[in-house]
């Protein structure tokens, strides 16, 4: 399984804003009644989008809890800040 536990819920996080600012958008007064109604479609696609989103994190939580998924921990090789990994100055010596 590609997504983590953060990145889904980063992923809903980001979702429920969406839905509400474009349902805010469906509820526009100064907003054409075509307007209003593309925007109320498009609320139901990012509920849809949500729900799967929201779906999938209730399986990785349960897969998780039962052991049935096993994370797998990426050991992180950071490079800048170390000068063993910069080269010497022109004419400076060899390490």
């Amino acid at each position: 399984m590609a997504e983590t536990v953060g990145s889904l819920a980063d992923k809903l996080g980001i979702m429920e804003l969406k839905i509400y600012h474009m349902r805010e958008q469906a509820e526009r007064v100064d907003a054409t009644a075509a307007f209003r109604a593309q925007c109320a479609d498009r609320v139901l696609v990012l509920e849809q989008q949500r729900d799967d989103l929201a779906a999938e994190l209730s399986a990785l939580l349960a897969g998780l809890a039962s052991g049935a998924i096993v994370p797998t921990v990426y050991r992180q090789f950071k490079m800048y800040n170390d000068p063993a990994y910069r080269p010497p100055p022109p004419g400076g010596p060899l390490r």
